[in-house]
């Protein structure tokens, strides 16, 4: 699978607007689940992705209407989100929207952007590792994103989209190797009857 391009430095794969809290450019949102979250203790990976998808599906209904960019056709989807295998304690998955799709790394606890909106950094994402760009925004705080697709013209149908995301994840994401079974371990035969086969003469084939 060839790799995902990687976003020049003034691209945002996660900016929403003129003005966008989740470019790091101001004009802040209200957050719909409290406020900033310092202090907060860690969430569970369902809620945090929750989190993200309903900031923006707001971010579409209240700042993206009427924009170009927008395929009607699709909607804002979290798809493959699963605890990764990392030191930090994040989800990773890809979000789809009606302006983009991206590989998302999630912390599971609130972060504040800590001068890290904009800044690339090499992650690792399954068996690769690509360029993210840093994003924040108080509704969910600092996440990490590398485009896959944007704008998001070609896409058809959700499904198309989904199924382009569960595909990229299959490639990213390697099927765990089963373990092998036990060979079977040969029951002991009864003392007397492994003397009686020892003393067996060996079959030769000759007839008596």
């Amino acid at each position: 699978m060839a790799r995902p391009a990687t976003p020049s430095p003034s691209f945002d794969p996660l900016r929403t607007g003129p003005a966008s809290p989740a470019s790091g450019r101001g004009g802040a949102t209200p957050s719909p689940h409290g406020g900033e979250g310092r202090g907060e203790g860690r969430a569970t990976l369902d809620e945090r992705v929750r989190h993200l998808v309903d900031f923006y599906r707001h971010v579409q209904t209240e700042r993206m209407q009427g924009i170009p960019i927008l395929n009607p056709a699709l909607c804002v989807e979290a798809v493959g989100f699963r605890a990764a295998e990392d030191e930090e304690a994040v989800a990773e998955g890809v979000l789809i929207t009606p302006w983009f799709m991206s590989l998302v790394r999630l912390p599971l606890a609130v972060q504040d952007h800590a001068g890290r909106v904009a800044r690339k950094a090499v992650r690792g994402f399954g068996n690769e590792r690509f360029d993210f760009i840093g994003a924040h925004d108080p509704a969910v705080g600092f996440h990490e994103a590398c485009a896959l697709f944007s704008p998001m013209a070609d896409f058809r149908s959700q499904a198309q989209a989904r199924e382009t995301a569960e595909a990229v994840l299959a490639e990213l994401r390697p099927a765990p190797v089963p373990a092998p079974e036990p060979s079977p371990v040969a029951e002991p035969l009864p003392a007397r009857r492994a003397f009686l086969m020892a003393r067996r003469p060996a079959t030769t084939g000759a007839t008596p």
